[in-house]
């Protein structure tokens, strides 16, 4: 498990420029090689911690189709 930022203050939190106030989204933070993703409505709950190819996996597979749901 990685290691989280000894501060939250540290991370500089952005959410997608689609988004729109009030609507349901993630916010993510890039740190040292990590992806911080977090709850935008819940931003001092937990987050997940994602390496950088993890990330860059994960947002492929979005991209292709391959995360659908089921």
């Amino acid at each position: 498990m990685a290691d989280r930022p000894s501060s939250r203050s540290r991370l500089a939190w952005r959410k997608s420029g689609a988004s729109q106030e009030g609507d349901e989204c993630v916010e993510v933070a890039a740190h040292e090689g990590r992806v911080y993703v977090r709850d935008s409505r819940d931003s001092s709950g937990g987050m997940l911690v994602l390496e950088a190819a993890q990330w860059r996996a994960f947002l492929r597979n979005i991209k292709s189709g391959a995360a659908e749901p089921r």
